[in-house]
C-alpha cells in the first residue's frame, strides 16, 4: 500500500496561493499521495487568528516534520516580525540550502553554473537582538556560537562528501569581525579536518562578490553565516535569471520547510501571470527529502522539459503563458515520460 504523507502547506499570500495551487496539482499529478493540511501565515492570518502564526501551524509542523510554503510579505522597517526568519528559529532550521543550477532553454550570461549554498539559518545579525543605546544610536548584536558554526560547517562537508562535490569556501569577514567571524572560520577549520578529499578554502565575503561575478565556475559548495549566505544566495540566484527560479529549503533535525525564495509580488497577484518554478523546484527538494526521489526525478524532467520547448513559459521568462497554462504545461510532459 503507497505511503500518504502528510504535508503542512503555507500558500502565503500575493502570488503565494497561485503558484501553491499550481504546485500542488504538479505534485499531484505524479501519483504520490499527499495530505495537506493547509494553514495562513501573516497578516492574512492576522485577520483570522489574531495571531501572525497561528498555533495551529506550529502544532502541523510540529507532527508532520515537513512544510511546503509559498512567499509571505514581511512589512519593511515596521509591523510583524518575519514569518521565514521567526519560523526557522522555532524549529531550529539552522541550515538554509539553496542549490544554483541553470534550466534548459533560458539563456544567461553564465551558462552551466552549478553551485551549492549552504547559510546558517539562525544565529548572526538574524537574531534579531536590537535597541536603541541613547537616541539616535541603534545597536545591532550579532550572535554566534561554536554549536551553531561547528553544525553549519558539519551539514556542508556532510552534504559534500555525500552528493560528490568537490571543493568548500567557507565565506568570512574575520578580517574585521575577528572575533564572530573568527569562531566561524576555527570551526569550518576543524570540521574540514575530518574530510580530507575534500578541498578545503577562504574567501572574504566582499571579495567573493566579484569573483562570482567575474567567474563563478571557480565554487563549488559555499558555506557561510546568515547574513552572508542572504546576500551571496540572492546573488548567484541571477546568474540562472532570478529568484524566481531558484529554490530554498530550510532544514533541521527535526523538521524542515521548503520554500520559494522571492517575494509575494502583490502587484500580480490574482492576474495568473506568476511564475510558480521556485516553488516547484523547493518541491522537487522536498520529494527527495521525504524518499520519494524517482517521483523527483521525474517532475525535474518534465519541468526542464517544458523549459527547452520554450513553450508555455511564463511572460518572466520570455514566454505569454499564464500560472495554470504553465502548472498545465509541466503535468502534460510528467504524463508523456510515465
Amino acid at each position: 500500500m503507497q505511503q500518504t504523507h502528510i504535508i503542512t502547506l503555507i500558500p502565503g499570500d500575493g502570488i503565494g496561493p497561485e503558484v501553491t495551487d499550481a504546485v500542488v496539482r504538479i505534485l499531484e499529478a505524479t501519483g504520490v499521495q499527499f495530505t495537506w493540511e493547509r494553514f495562513a501565515a501573516g497578516a492574512g492570518a492576522f485577520e483570522k487568528h489574531k495571531e501572525y502564526i497561528p498555533k495551529e501551524l506550529y502544532h502541523s509542523i510540529e507532527r508532520n516534520k515537513v512544510a511546503l510554503k509559498g512567499p509571505v510579505t514581511t512589512p519593511v522597517g515596521g509591523g510583524f516580525a518575519s514569518i521565514n526568519v521567526t519560523l526557522r528559529k522555532k524549529f531550529e532550521l539552522y541550515a538554509n540550502f539553496r542549490p544554483i543550477k541553470n534550466l534548459p532553454g533560458l539563456e544567461t550570461r553564465y551558462p552551466d553554473v552549478d553551485l551549492i549554498i549552504i547559510r546558517e539559518n539562525t544565529e548572526g545579525l538574524y537574531v534579531g537582538l536590537e535597541h536603541e543605546v541613547v537616541p539616535g544610536v541603534i545597536e545591532s548584536l550579532k550572535v554566534m556560537t561554536e554549536k551553531g558554526c561547528t553544525r553549519i560547517a558539519k551539514f556542508a562537508f556532510a552534504y559534500a562528501k555525500q552528493h560528490g562535490r568537490r571543493k568548500i569556501h567557507a565565506i568570512h569577514k574575520a578580517n574585521i569581525m575577528k572575533m564572530s567571524d573568527g569562531l566561524f572560520l576555527r570551526c569550518a577549520r576543524e570540521v574540514g579536518k575530518k574530510y580530507p578529499e575534500i578541498t578545503y578554502a577562504e574567501h572574504i565575503i566582499d571579495n567573493t562578490c566579484m569573483q562570482l561575478v567575474m567567474n563563478p565556475y571557480q565554487y563549488d559548495t559555499l558555506v557561510m553565516e546568515n547574513l552572508y549566505g542572504d546576500i551571496v544566495s540572492d546573488l548567484c540566484a541571477a546568474f540562472v535569471g532570478g529568484l524566481g527560479l531558484v529554490p530554498g529549503a530550510n532544514l533541521g533535525d527535526e523538521a524542515a520547510i521548503f520554500e520559494a525564495v522571492h517575494g509575494s509580488a502583490p502587484d500580480i497577484a490574482g492576474k495568473d501571470i506568476a511564475n510558480p518554478t521556485a516553488l516547484l523546484q523547493s518541491a522537487i527538494l522536498m520529494l527527495r527529502h521525504i524518499g520519494e526521489s524517482a517521483a523527483a526525478d521525474r517532475v525535474q524532467t518534465a519541468l526542464e522539459k517544458t523549459y527547452a520547448a520554450k513553450k508555455s513559459l511564463t511572460r518572466d521568462v520570455g514566454g505569454t503563458a499564464g500560472t495554470r497554462a504553465f502548472a498545465d504545461a509541466v503535468i502534460q510532459a510528467l504524463e508523456e515520460g510515465r
